[in-house]
């Protein structure tokens, strides 16, 4: 096997054989990169990177490079891959999401284990200290979805392939569903699609482990623009609007953001400034428990409250009134 020296020295040398895992790492990450992002990236000189991508090649490993100013390198596909690699931080990042992840954790701890043992010796004492070391609280009512279910969603927004499935919606109503998937969130221990309804012409948001026998269509659509900042913004900001079984409207003598900055976690509701140091909160959920719990906790605030809600929390909160 060739030695390679020249501009870079005796330094060059010293840092080849993790130079060249690290370039073959960024490689697998992204299709293709331009010559001047590897170099930065890696720190060597333009020179020192194609004697790098000849070493690759020397390998085996099909680096194929585009000419030119612009020029750049991509792994080419086909049948003898690279095997998978990580550096440490990619390791110990993927180890912590698996020891974490809620609502598949069986398939998190086969995947674990798979990952276990195709990693160097050097990893498994860091791989099996995070995983020791971490742990979850796993949200009450989160329901878990079915990993296969994601996948298939993710590949029909990837595709741009319009989807259909039966959904059940809280009150246990089914209908069949076509849509345009454009993002998956997770909120509070549960999994949601947002999507284009094209049935309804409107933007509709389904909780994943309510949906059924998803499947793509022949049909292919050119992505909407979510009427939101990000999907994360979307999905809170519908779940603000919605009314459920029990609602409380208070009006509070209390800047809205102070509310929001004395109370812990998001609220199941909205905050509407009505004046400076005046605003109007409405809670709505499905559940008593947390309608009352927060509704306690508004209260608790201090501040003079002006506030309307049905008979079951009123009963709940009698004894703290």
């Amino acid at each position: 096997m060739r030695e390679w020296s020249g501009e870079d020295g005796d330094s060059v040398r010293g840092t080849l054989p993790q130079r060249l895992l690290r370039l073959l790492s960024l490689l697998q990450v992204r299709r293709e990169w331009s010559g001047a992002e590897l170099t930065e990236r890696l720190g060597v000189s333009a020179r020192t990177l194609r004697r790098d991508v000849e070493r690759l090649r020397d390998l085996d490993y099909r680096v194929e490079g585009t000419p030119g100013v612009a020029g750049g390198y991509r792994l080419a596909s086909g049948q003898d891959l690279p095997p998978l690699l990580l550096d440490d931080e990619e390791a110990v990042a993927i180890a912590l999401a698996l020891t974490t992840a809620t609502g598949f954790e069986d398939s998190a701890l086969r995947a674990l284990a798979k990952l276990e043992r195709v990693l160097p010796a050097r990893l498994r004492p860091r791989l099996a200290a995070v995983s020791g070391a971490a742990s979850v609280v796993r949200h009450p009512e989160a329901q878990g979805a079915d990993p296969t279910v994601l996948g298939m969603l993710a590949a029909c927004r990837h595709d741009r392939a319009v989807t259909d499935f039966t959904y059940r919606d809280r009150a246990g109503n089914r209908s069949e569903r076509r849509v345009e998937p454009h993002h998956l969130v997770s909120h509070g221990g549960q999994w949601y699609l947002i999507a284009h309804d094209t049935d309804r012409g409107d933007w509709r948001t389904f909780r994943v482990d309510r949906l059924h026998d998803a499947r793509p269509t022949h049909g292919r659509f050119e992505p909407r623009e979510l009427p939101a900042p990000d999907p994360a913004t979307f999905l809170t900001r519908l779940f603000a609007r919605g009314t459920y079984r029990y609602t409380v409207t208070m009006t509070l003598d209390l800047a809205g953001e102070e509310v929001r900055g004395r109370l812990y976690g998001p609220l199941p509701g909205r905050i509407e400034p009505r004046g400076p140091e005046r605003c109007e909160l409405r809670l709505s959920a499905d559940s008593l428990d947390l309608v009352c719990q927060y509704t306690a906790a508004v209260l608790s605030l201090g501040a003079t409250a002006e506030w309307d809600a049905p008979a079951e929390v009123t009963t709940r909160l009698s004894g703290m009134l």
